[in-house]
């Protein structure tokens, strides 16, 4: 393309320099000057066309890289989910199995905590979630409650029912110059024992 656009340009250089004369028709010299406006404009539209499929190939193939992103990390899940409800999955009982954090806007978070069990399969194991923080603020140590996390007094936790797994979305607000440290998931099971598991705040981050 840009080739074939410089020889367009050399050729309106030549035509102008070479065709037109003082000595010419007034006439011809006014339709070498349309051609050669209408072969700049060419130029132009050929130059702009030329950038906006670089910039569209580069948008491509930004989307293609995101997309082989994302492919591998469902497959990655797709294989875990695989081994923990086959025959050969280790028994566990109700646990954590991930936490994700995203900031959201302001000092709004969402969250994702996967929950997992298999030593009952088949069986239903419902409850509720909350989450607890430790951190900083103000150069002390503070831990902020479920409550405090949704601003809201004795805030219900998030309801959770599953037979193997499932994911629990929710958001929390942290306090203006709060650091979070850590993070607490507690599963208190409609049935049984409460489950807990911490996070170090840098491992939920995505």
């Amino acid at each position: 393309m840009a080739l074939f656009l410089a020889a367009i340009g050399f050729g309106l250089w030549g035509l102008w320099t070479t065709v037109i004369s003082p000595d010419d028709d007034p006439n011809k010299v006014a339709e070498l000057r349309r051609r050669n406006e209408r072969l700049s404009q060419d130029v132009s539209t050929l130059r702009r066309s030329d950038q906006i499929s670089r910039e569209a190939n580069r948008d491509l193939q930004r989307t293609l890289a995101e997309r082989d992103e994302e492919i591998a990390g469902l497959r990655a899940d797709i294989a875990f989910y695989e081994r923990f409800v086959g025959a050969t999955g280790q028994r566990r009982g109700l646990s954590v199995h991930d936490l994700e954090m995203r900031l959201q806007n302001g000092d709004v978070w969402h969250f994702v905590a996967t929950l997992t069990q298999n030593l009952n399969r088949g069986a239903v194991n419902s409850g509720r979630l909350t989450l607890s923080m430790e951190g900083t603020r103000n150069d002390r140590l503070e831990r902020l409650s479920w409550s405090s996390l949704r601003k809201q007094n004795n805030a219900p936790g998030l309801g959770y029912s599953f037979k193997y797994f499932q994911q629990v979305e929710g958001e929390v607000m942290l306090p203006a110059g709060f650091k979070p440290l850590r993070v607490t998931v507690r599963l208190v099971p409609a049935g049984g024992s409460t489950a807990e598991q911490s996070f170090p705040w840098p491992d939920t981050l995505h």
